[in-house]
């Protein structure tokens, strides 16, 4: 779905609210040049941080913290970045414009945004298509 918006060999990516890292795996293995993953559950951080060295990849950045204090901090920019936020976190809408205030994303840069139905950003300002696959819902912006 993404290849359409942004080649991935040698991207920076951030992945948001990682998990259990599948797409951060994902990104490596599309050959970005680097990833940073940010996970607040320290289960999963070990479980990515474990994934990633059983794969010998060295350009995983592995963030143990909480998002919103992260996307304040953080001053680099990025080509690619996904977001896969608990559907029912509180500030989960405020997320796209915390993007794009801090000016995270890069200038060709692709953010994709993984919500519930119940949220649509169609009238944000850098708000580019909204995709539906059953109940997990992608807004796509750059």
């Amino acid at each position: 779905m993404l290849n359409g918006y942004t080649d991935f060999g040698d991207a920076v990516a951030l992945d948001l609210f990682s998990g259990t890292g599948s797409i951060t795996l994902e990104l490596l293995s599309r050959g970005c040049r680097e990833v940073v993953s940010v996970e607040k559950d320290r289960y999963h951080a070990r479980f990515i941080s474990q994934c990633v060295e059983k794969i010998g990849a060295e350009n995983d950045i592995l963030i143990r913290g909480d998002v919103f204090r992260f996307l304040k901090s953080c001053h680099q920019q990025f080509d690619f970045i996904f977001a896969d936020p608990p559907y029912a976190l509180p500030g989960l809408a405020k997320i796209p414009d915390l993007i794009f205030e801090y000016g995270l994303l890069g200038q060709d840069g692709v953010f994709v945004f993984e919500h519930g139905r119940q949220n649509d950003f169609s009238a944000h300002p850098h708000f580019v298509e909204h995709r539906s696959y059953g109940s997990v819902n992608f807004s796509i912006f750059r």
